[in-house]
């Protein structure tokens, strides 16, 4: 039996919420815009990095050794938090140290990524509070978050959002359990916030089995889906062309060479049109991407400290 295995380490006694950012006024510092990769055929490889403990720039030291082009076109920095405020009674956006270190030092951890050509995505995740993207109370709540985190885009100048939802136990603090309609009003604000950002969805938990409510499937809306079970294959349950789904997921140094190569082949053969990888850290691991590039893209990876 596979287990979605991600060693969450959480550092929540120090850490800033979102929206008390937002209100001290923290702005996304702009940088060049970003020079042209050099082309590169083939699938869309994401890469999830642990940002407490470690650091999102790893995502661009891997280059392809024929053409020089990214092998990573979407780092998410995982993760922040959908907490629950027993004050207001609401679902907010919130920060830990680490997190909210990589959005206040954007100049030097985000844009040099996007400067490359890499999207910057930030991966939101249940907190074990209660809140969930599947148990909002109502169209305005739902609204109220998907506003929050619209402006943690605009305000970080970051690509987009992934919703991952796991560890939000339901039913904590006096919430609700999932219901139909929630994730629906969510993302469908959400896309109507940031038209032209991703969407993306890690496809587990509550969430992700209710895409449609009241007529309306939101399945559209989103950029990518992926596996969240990594070494396995999977299609995602969700109504996307091939081009923007990953059935297969590795995690980097945790998943055998010889089964990334074969996840990688299939993606190929089957002609799905993404690839994710979970959890770069700052070895060299030239050798397990190369386990996967050579099959994607032809190419072994090179890795620059």
């Amino acid at each position: 039996m596979f287990t979605p295995v991600r060693s969450r380490i959480r550092t929540a006694a120090l850490a800033l919420s979102a929206m008390t950012a937002l209100a001290l006024g923290a702005t996304a510092t702009t940088g060049a815009a970003a020079a042209p990769a050099p082309a590169k055929q083939g699938p869309t490889s994401v890469a999830y990095v642990e940002v407490n403990s470690n650091s999102m720039l790893n995502v661009g030291k891997y280059t392809l050794a024929n053409g020089g082009g990214n092998v990573f076109d979407v780092a998410v920095i995982f993760a922040a938090n959908i907490n629950y405020d027993t004050g207001t009674k609401a679902a907010t956006l919130y920060f830990n140290e680490n997190v909210q270190r990589v959005l206040d030092n954007a100049a030097t951890q985000i844009r040099p990524l996007q400067q490359k050509g890499i999207k910057v995505v930030l991966s939101v995740l249940g907190n074990h509070q209660g809140a969930g993207f599947a148990n909002f109370p109502s169209q305005q709540a739902a609204s109220t978050f998907a506003k929050q985190l619209s402006d943690a885009v605009s305000t970080y100048g970051l690509d987009g959002i992934d919703f991952d939802d796991e560890y939000a136990d339901y039913g904590n603090n006096g919430t609700g359990q999932p219901n139909a309609s929630s994730f629906v009003y969510l993302v469908s604000a959400l896309r109507a916030n940031m038209p032209d950002k991703i969407i993306s969805l890690y496809n587990i938990g509550p969430a992700a089995s209710r895409l449609s409510y009241g007529g309306v499937d939101v399945s559209s809306k989103f950029d990518y889906a992926w596996n969240p079970y990594y070494g396995t294959w999977q299609v995602p349950g969700i109504a996307l062309p091939k081009s923007k789904l990953s059935p297969a997921a590795v995690e980097i140094g945790g998943t055998s060479q010889s089964t990334t190569a074969s996840l990688a082949r299939r993606t190929v053969s089957e002609g799905y049109g993404v690839y994710l990888t979970y959890n770069l850290d700052g070895a060299d691991r030239s050798a397990d991407v190369s386990a996967f590039t050579r099959e994607l893209y032809g190419s072994d990876a090179h890795y620059t400290p």
